[in-house]
């Protein structure tokens, strides 16, 4: 039962991010508006980015695919992916335009707040034509967003990507990663979130994105069976510190959180899904055994828990040693 998650390294199968990575400008004192920032530090960011580096932390190996401005801050970021031991060969770089920006603060009410500068901004110009079909086609899991739905010519590239991915048998992972502020408005939000949702093997939803893609206020199991399509798999629901919760054909259930001093929660998402992709890229039965798949989910319960006891999503991933000792300092 314990071989799921104790056999160190996951192999040298091929974990694939595709999307956005940016750079996120977060105030140097908490529970301020942006506009009451005396001060800004920046943090590399983007869920797939940080999917991607999660992964390689973890052992496992990862690319990420995607465009950044060829400018100081793009070379910056494909840099840190580089150090991380993220396969860098789907990077494009784009002359006309910069690498995205976000201002992003948490306010005293505890709700973070988002001002974007992508207008366009690098990643949003990503053409089907630029994509590295061969290093796509090479992965086991292929695991992406929605942000990049949002214009073309990158909502090409990414049905594109999909579909080469799919076509070569990769296992299609999602986590639509809501962020409203750069959609049009909530009705194509949900719209263009769902036009991919059925081609989807696992998909990681947050409660509040739970709670907006069915419109209802309410978590259980009805709701997020309400979500189920007949190519899925595994369905998760993270909730935050009270764990989260997964539904296959077969079965459903809960695992519980740990109990850490929380700093910051940003990337503990992007954490909790590369855990999981790295543990059942070898060995996708794990998710129709159920013991070995708590088991599994514990693991990446523990990432996402670690990740929020520091500031800034990539300083923040744990290696599998962190994860192991929270979870055996637990017991």
């Amino acid at each position: 039962m314990a071989s799921a998650v104790s056999n160190g390294s996951s192999g040298s199968s091929l974990i694939v991010s595709f999307g956005e990575m940016l750079i996120d400008f977060v105030p140097t004192v908490s529970g301020v508006s942006l506009a009451e920032a005396p001060g800004f530090l920046k943090a590399p960011g983007g869920a797939p980015a940080n999917v991607a580096i999660a992964v390689a932390r973890l052992g496992g190996k990862s690319a990420f695919v995607g465009k950044l401005g060829d400018d100081e801050f793009g070379h910056m970021l494909a840099g840190i992916l580089k150090e991380n031991g993220v396969i860098g060969n789907g990077i494009n770089f784009d002359k006309g335009a910069r690498t995205a920006l976000a201002f992003v603060t948490l306010r005293a009410d505890g709700e973070r707040e988002f001002m974007f500068y992508r207008n366009p901004s690098a990643d949003m110009l990503l053409k089907p034509e630029e994509l590295n079909l061969e290093l796509i086609r090479s992965a086991k899991v292929f695991h992406y967003g929605s942000i990049s739905l949002i214009v073309e010519p990158c909502r090409s590239a990414h049905l594109k990507a999909i579909e080469t991915a799919k076509d070569a048998g990769a296992l299609l992972s999602y986590d639509p990663n809501l962020r409203l502020p750069l959609w049009p408005s909530a009705a194509e939000a949900r719209e263009q979130i769902m036009s991919i949702w059925d081609k989807a093997e696992v998909i990681k939803v947050s409660d509040v994105e739970l709670e907006f893609l069915t419109g209802s206020d309410k978590i259980d199991d009805a709701d997020a069976l309400s979500l189920w399509h007949p190519n899925l798999k595994l369905l998760l629901v993270t909730l935050g510190e009270k764990g989260c919760r997964y539904y296959t054909k077969n079965f459903h259930g809960s695992v519980e959180a740990f109990n850490v001093k929380t700093v910051d929660t940003t990337g503990a998402g992007d954490s909790f899904i590369g855990a999981l992709l790295c543990k059942i890229v070898d060995d996708r039965s794990i998710i129709e055994d159920e013991a070995r798949l708590r088991d599994v989910l514990k693991f990446a319960n523990a990432c996402g828990a670690i990740t929020t006891t520091k500031k800034g999503a990539i300083p923040a991933l744990p290696t599998e040693q962190e994860v192991l000792a929270l979870i055996n300092g637990s017991k």
